[in-house]
């Protein structure tokens, strides 16, 4: 296997996951994920370990948003070898809350990929967002 072509299977793979989160499908958007995955997801808690824990997680979040989504990508780097490999971007998320506010920001994502039984799997994914040190404020207003 060669660089190349992993790079087009997580490139492949990172676009399925992301039209599963767009179409709020859970199973599948957690189907993507290593049952002994651990996120550094921005919202709630330090850390999630296992897909169930993330998958609770991810419920939570599409029931913040439950209308339309902004789940775009920009700037998406990927590095990989035969079985692992990582990539890191810019996120544009957010959507529609029940009040039909649309509120979205820009994240900044990297995730770790495994070959795990013939499959690429997410067994890391870290998402953060900038903040100023001196007041605490999170920026959610800056842009790419």
């Amino acid at each position: 296997m060669n660089a190349q072509t992993t790079e087009s299977e997580i490139r492949s793979l990172i676009d399925a996951w992301r039209q599963a989160v767009m179409v709020k499908d859970i199973d599948r958007i957690v189907s993507y994920y290593a049952d002994d995955i651990t996120s550094f997801d921005a919202v709630t808690a330090l850390q999630f370990k296992g897909k169930e824990a993330y998958r609770a997680h991810w419920k939570t979040c599409m029931e913040v948003c439950p209308g339309p989504g902004i789940f775009d990508f920009e700037q998406l780097h990927i590095v990989g070898a035969s079985d692992i490999a990582f990539a890191h971007w810019l996120a544009h998320c957010g959507g529609t809350d029940d009040k039909g506010e649309t509120k979205a920001c820009w994240m900044r994502v990297t995730a770790g990929y495994q070959r795990i039984g013939g499959q690429w799997k997410v067994v890391h994914e870290h998402w953060s967002a900038p903040f100023d040190m001196m007041s605490g404020t999170v920026l959610f207003d800056l842009q790419p």
